[in-house]
């Protein structure tokens, strides 16, 4: 399998590694594991087999459970949060076709998009979801999706006992998957479009008298489907490894993810460049001459003779390629779960996070390349984007079983020190690959700005059942604080950057000491539940040189810094459910106050917006009213045979008018307009077959009508895919325990849309069509897979 880390990355993951099961295996051989050691977390799950989505029974809040058998349906390889796409009041969006690509992913629920929701794997906060992340990591990158345990999502109110400070509209929670109790042996291997590769292998070491381990990892490639000749390969690295011992009344897990990831970027474009130029806009490589003679019509000091765009093309679409992001990420947790007695329980974790990462461009500007000498000078220039993450937290929770009463108190503590920067090299002398860490020294700098932030929670609830648990009632509250701390630092550039252009120095803090969350679940009949929640949250200001308030200038800062709010809401659902062995049925319905919500405003094209100088800033905006219903359905009318489906309607408007400003200030009347990227309609159907070692799935999805300014008058319509999966298990062959064929086909009609919106240049207005705001969907992709287990 080729997984190259280096020497550094192996020794890390080696050294945690042996410091887990030096710790496990101590305590196992002081506390021997008893004769009937527990099973598998999801051995329960089995008989489940075909099942599409688990409606969450005795459950206060709407809760929908995605379970490993559902990613059957899917290439592997596919992201846990692409999936989650055919759930009620869900869409994911990403440009590929697996939902790896981490630019173009992103996800809404009932109004809120990724980064108003929260995320946790195995109780570890995963952050906000945004890219160039600040404070965690996609799901991708922190579990192989064949590693995956559970998912679930709340899809209004995520409870009090998560990790989260960003989680307004409602949260997913992974589980990763435990050691198996028997050794075996799984590989897997999936060619495709795109010359997709990818190769995944676990290990399990089954069950060594209460200890048990594995240890996975994956390979993967695919180039970008648009019309470009090199620097359009992707790739990902990726280890995961887990450990865990069970005793009577003590339970000790360590986990371990390390992820390298080489992503090539995608061009966002906008409606005046599909008309002109496709679905399918790519850059000039590995054309270097007619790239720079483009890119000479501007730096008019070059020696390059300029050779102007003609039609279909304009000087704005030229481009080399879209560039290379890349992230580097090391994961660790130890939990601890403790019985004390009958009624008294507790659990305590520790995790660690590091993140490096970089997005590399060239760009139109001079290159001198460090001589005297102007003959050899290039138009052409390299941006260079770092990205820094180093977080360390804590958290633990206590439960106590009194009569009728189930209390639990819990906190969560982490400190985290993030930073990102922006070089402009100057010493380009001809096309490199910028699939790497760029090494040397920078010729300037245009911003280098470092966050540390402090987070502080705690929860308490109650938990009380009556009727023969019939009738559960449970109230409670958290208390949140988020402090964020920017500087502005010289950075490593020769050139330290010019007060001009230098981001803001100075802090933000979120917090409230009571938010409370109340619900009710009330089985009327057996398999009926009728029930209802409340809750109310807190967000805190986002960061990230895209989103966060602290991304300006220091001009800017001084006046808005003091007049910023945090985002809040409150959430009210309540609903229906069923279920029995051959129908699950869910029905709710919600109304959602979003308040506070914060906006950028920016004078400059959408393809200059993130260039210091052009002025942004943020303000608190108004309020969203959400309000909608979803219903969701699994039938299984034969044994072999399972149909989900699921439609919502979402109604989230602006309760006031935009007062937009930038030079100047507009009133724009967006009050009662739909919110931008929000959908009125989703529905989704999965209709799955297995016999005799046969499966087949067939899934749709419609997104409804999207809008991307405030006004609603530029946006794209409703849209309807399909994917097709067909795999034939041949069962045991010799020391094979499963042999297994697979096809899949990703958008089987070869639709093309408008996929993910880049929420970071949303507008008013957008007369002409020129906002560059969207990615292209990919076209139909094939990928076959064989899969083997010993």
């Amino acid at each position: 399998m080729k997984i190259s880390f280096s020497a550094r990355v192996a020794s890390r993951l080696g050294g945690a590694l042996l410091l887990s099961t030096s710790l496990i295996a101590s305590v196992a051989h002081a506390a021997p594991a008893p004769a009937d050691a527990a099973a598998p977390a999801d051995a329960d799950v089995t008989d489940q087999s075909q099942d599409i989505v688990v409606v969450g029974s005795g459950e206060t809040r709407s809760v929908q459970t995605l379970l490993p058998q559902n990613l059957d349906v899917l290439p592997p390889g596919t992201s846990v949060q692409k999936a989650l796409n055919f759930l009620p009041g869900v869409m994911a969006q990403s440009i590929d076709a697996l939902g790896v690509n981490e630019q173009s992913l992103s996800l809404q629920v009932r109004g809120f998009n990724t980064t108003h929701l929260g995320y946790t794997l195995d109780g570890m906060p995963l952050g906000d979801g945004a890219y160039n992340n600040y404070n965690g990591l996609t799901i991708s990158r922190a579990l192989i999706s064949e590693n995956l345990g559970r998912a679930d999502l709340a899809t209004g109110i995520a409870g009090l006992a998560i990790a989260s400070t960003s989680n307004l509209g409602g949260a997913v929670i992974y589980t990763s998957s435990d050691p198996s109790k028997e050794v075996g042996l799984r590989v897997s291997q999936t060619v495709g479009s795109e010359n997709s590769l990818r190769t995944y292998a676990r290990l399990d070491t089954g069950d060594m008298g209460g200890l048990s381990a594995y240890i996975s990892g994956q390979y993967t490639k695919q180039d970008l489907f648009v019309n470009q000749g090199t620097g359009k390969t992707s790739t990902g690295e990726q280890i995961n490894a887990k450990i865990k011992y069970e005793n009577e009344g003590f339970t000790l897990t360590a986990y371990a993810d390390i992820s390298r990831t080489n992503q090539a970027d995608d061009a966002y474009i906008s409606k005046e460049i599909l008309g002109r130029r496709g679905y399918d806009l790519g850059g000039y490589a590995p054309d270097w001459t007619s790239y720079l003679q483009r890119n000479a019509c501007t730096v008019t000091t070059t020696p390059v003779a300029c050779v102007p765009s003609t039609l279909p093309e304009k000087i704005g679409d030229v481009t080399y390629t879209n560039g290379q992001i890349l992230r580097s990420d090391d994961l660790f947790y130890i939990a601890a779960d403790f019985k004390i007695t009958e009624a008294l329980s507790a659990r305590a974790q520790v995790y660690r996070h590091t993140d490096g990462g970089a997005g590399n461009n060239f760009i139109t500007g001079l290159s001198n390349q460090g001589t005297a000498s102007t003959a050899d000078d290039l138009p052409v220039q390299i941006r260079d984007t770092r990205y820094t993450i180093d977080r360390t937290g804590a958290l633990g929770n206590v439960s106590w079983h009194v009569g009728f009463n189930h209390f639990e108190a819990g906190f969560w503590v982490e400190e985290n020190t993030s930073s990102a920067a922006r070089y402009i090299r100057t010493d380009v002398t001809g096309p490199i690959d910028l699939g790497q860490f760029l090494q040397g020294q920078p010729a300037t700098a245009q911003w280098v700005q470092e966050t540390q932030w402090t987070t502080r929670q705690f929860f308490v609830q109650d938990t009380m059942k009556f009727l023969n648990d019939t009738l559960s009632v449970d109230f409670g509250f958290k208390g949140t604080y988020s402090r964020s701390d920017a500087r502005a630092i010289p950075g490593v550039a020769k050139a330290a950057p010019p007060a001009s252009t230098q981001f803001a120095t100075g802090s933000l803090v979120a917090e409230d000491y009571f938010l409370p969350e109340a619900g009710i679940r009330w089985e009327v009949a057996q398999g009926h539940e009728l029930f209802a929640s409340y809750a109310e949250n807190i967000a805190m200001y986002q960061g990230g040189f895209k989103l966060g308030p602290q991304s300006v200038s220091q001009a800017v800062w001084d006046v808005q810094g003091k007049t910023l709010k945090p985002e809040t809401s409150r959430s009210f659902e309540g609903g229906y459910r069923f279920v029995s062995r051959g129908l699950q049925v869910s029905l709710t319905g919600y109304w959602v106050d979003f308040n506070n919500r914060l906006l950028q405003y920016n004078p400059c094209p959408t393809a200059q917006q993130q260039n210091p100088g052009c002025g942004n800033s943020f303000h608190n905006a108004g309020s969203v009213t959400s309000k909608g219903v979803e219903l969701g359905v699994l039938w299984k009318p034969l044994p072999f045979v399972t149909w989900y489906n699921s439609v919502s309607y979402n109604e989230s408007t602006y309760n006031e008018d935009l007062n937009f400003c930038t030079a100047t200030c507009i009133l724009y009347p967006t009050a009662g307009k739909q919110q931008v990227d929000t959908p009125k309609w989703l529905a989704s159907s999965v209709l799955t077959a297995k016999y005799a070692g046969f499966t087949g799935s067939l899934s749709g999805k419609y997104t409804g009508e999207r809008f991307y300014t405030y006004t609603n008058d530029q946006g794209f319509p409703g849209y309807f895919t399909m994917d097709l999966g067909l795999s034939y298990d041949v069962g045991n062959i010799g020391p094979l325990k499963s042999a297994k064929l697979s096809l899949n086909v990703t958008n089987l009609t070869n639709l093309r849309y408008a996929s993910n919106f880049d929420n970071s240049v949303f507008a008013p207005t957008d007369p002409t069509g020129t906002i560059i705001v969207f990615h292209s969907s990919a076209p139909r992709q094939f990928f076959g897979t064989l899969s083997v287990a010993f």
